[in-house]
């Protein structure tokens, strides 16, 4: 049996470390090599990467887009996409989506990874049908969590609706590291019995089952795993790819992956890794058991504790990992995955701050109780519905079909900011996210310091033996 392996480490292996910083010109060196090893597809955009090239590199993330793809010939690439949300924080009309998701595949994007944070399959089908037309691979994904509600029978729904839309392989998404082997056996054993469609399955390595879960996958079925190299693995990360060959070449499983080439690509990621070691929390780098407990993905519980830092409050904190669960079940088991995982945690912090329940209730709560983002996996409790909209009525359709047509205006409002002839490129940033958007195309942005060990990329001055001494840090 061929056994296919998604590469993650140009994308969510340093979202999920480095705070998704990885800059453009540390990644092009590597790239022909890492083509030569055999690897079926490689992650390198989407996600948070796109905001985080305008926000704080200094990068054009569709540049990035076009370098990467022309130095990966061998093997395909493939990109995250929030369903209606794209790579942003919100919803777009559909007018932006298909722009987006077009000029995205013209670029020579291969495979499309759509997920919606709600499971809410409404959400997708714009980007899917979209996708589809540019005869790009769809990969229609399923949120995984943990809940009275997300049943085995739930997932295969789900799957099932996925399957409608023609989508063209399933992705098992396991945003908290909470699949367990034997879950991941049983899941991936009845999507292909009751679906029938290639099966890919993405843990996170939060819990330290990431490697257990692919591996029980592979044994019920699953044709694809995602993994990272080595140096960008575990922790937050993923399983590492060169340990994942070589364990499912031994099981007799092929994978196509040439293990020489890959230890060269490890050398470099070593670099790498040292490199942007002032990015990196040691708290990232190890399993966090806790989420077997509080169900709260890595990135969510540091977010967590800088809140409560801010609120002078770190005493708080398990009072907030109990809040929590009681949150996400008054809002329906939301899965927390971007952009829920945020609206959860920071309403569960208000709630044990204010020592009342949804006494504050921030503007992306009310939208979620509202319908804003969409169908909840279950209903929004009655009495937390009543507190937060009094009289006012959910909504009830797609969260898109409320929203006007939208590429067009932001075209015209570049023009009307002395933008001559913006491309659709500059529009799309610019719609995404205007202010950062806007300050990054008119060339106002500059790249952030590179902490290194606590300092920062270029010359700086450090005191030894109560000199001080100038230090000239250079790029890799």
């Amino acid at each position: 049996m061929k056994v296919k392996i998604v590469d993650l480490s140009l994308r969510d292996a340093h979202q999920s470390l480095m705070a998704t910083r990885l800059r453009l010109r540390d990644i092009v060196p590597i790239l022909e090599t890492f083509d030569q090893s055999g690897i079926y597809c490689f992650e390198v955009w989407g996600g948070a990467t796109f905001d985080s090239c305008i926000r704080y590199l200094n990068e054009n993330p569709w540049e990035r887009l076009r370098e990467i793809r022309k130095r990966l010939k061998n093997s395909l690439i493939s990109m995250l996409l929030r369903g209606q949300n794209l790579v942003g924080y919100r919803h777009y009309p559909d007018d932006v989506v298909e722009k987006f998701v077009k000029k995205t595949a013209e670029y020579g994007m291969d495979v499309f990874r759509i997920f919606d944070a709600l499971n809410d399959v409404r959400n997708l089908v714009t980007s899917i049908k979209t996708a589809k037309k540019c005869d790009a691979h769809v990969q229609g994904t399923i949120c995984y969590t943990i809940s009275p509600v997300h049943t085995i029978e739930r997932y295969v729904e789900i799957a099932n609706e996925l399957a409608v839309l023609e989508v063209d392989s399933i992705c098992i998404k396991d945003m908290a590291g909470l699949l367990s082997p034997k879950m991941a056996y049983t899941l991936v054993r009845e999507l292909k019995k009751e679906v029938g469609l290639p099966i890919d399955v993405h843990s996170h390595y939060t819990s330290g089952m990431a490697s257990m879960s692919l591996l029980k996958a592979v044994e019920a079925g699953a044709k694809m795993i995602d993994t990272v190299i080595s140096p960008l693995s575990l922790g937050t990360s993923h399983p590492p790819t060169e340990t994942m060959v070589y364990a499912l070449e031994e099981l007799g499983y092929k994978t196509g992956v040439k293990l020489d080439v890959l230890l060269e690509v490890r050398e470099y990621f070593m670099k790498v890794r040292e490199k942007y070691q002032g990015y990196i929390d040691w708290r990232s780098t190890i399993p966090d058991t806790n989420v077997l407990v509080y169900q709260i993905p890595g990135g969510m519980f540091s977010n967590l504790i800088a809140q409560l830092k801010e609120y002078n409050a770190l005493d708080k904190l398990q009072d907030v990992l109990k809040e929590v669960p009681r949150v996400r079940e008054d809002l329906g088991y939301v899965p927390l995955v971007t952009p829920t995982s945020q609206i959860v945690g920071v309403q569960a912090v208000l709630n044990v701050i204010t020592g009342e329940r949804y006494k504050v209730v921030t503007k992306e709560t009310r939208d979620l109780v509202k319908g804003m983002y969409g169908r909840t996996p279950a209903p929004i409790r009655e009495e937390i519905r009543k507190k937060i909209l009094g009289d006012e009525k959910p909504i009830d359709c797609r969260p898109a079909d409320l929203l006007e047509p939208e590429f067009e205006k932001r075209r015209q409002e570049l023009i009307e900011r002395g933008f001559e002839n913006p491309s659709d490129e500059d529009v799309l940033i610019y719609a995404l996210f205007p202010q950062v958007g806007l300050k990054f195309l008119k060339g106002e942005t500059k790249e952030e310091p590179m902490p290194i060990f606590g300092k920062v990329e270029g010359k700086f001055e450090v005191e030894v033996d109560g000199e001080k001494v100038v230090v000239d840090v250079k790029p890799l």
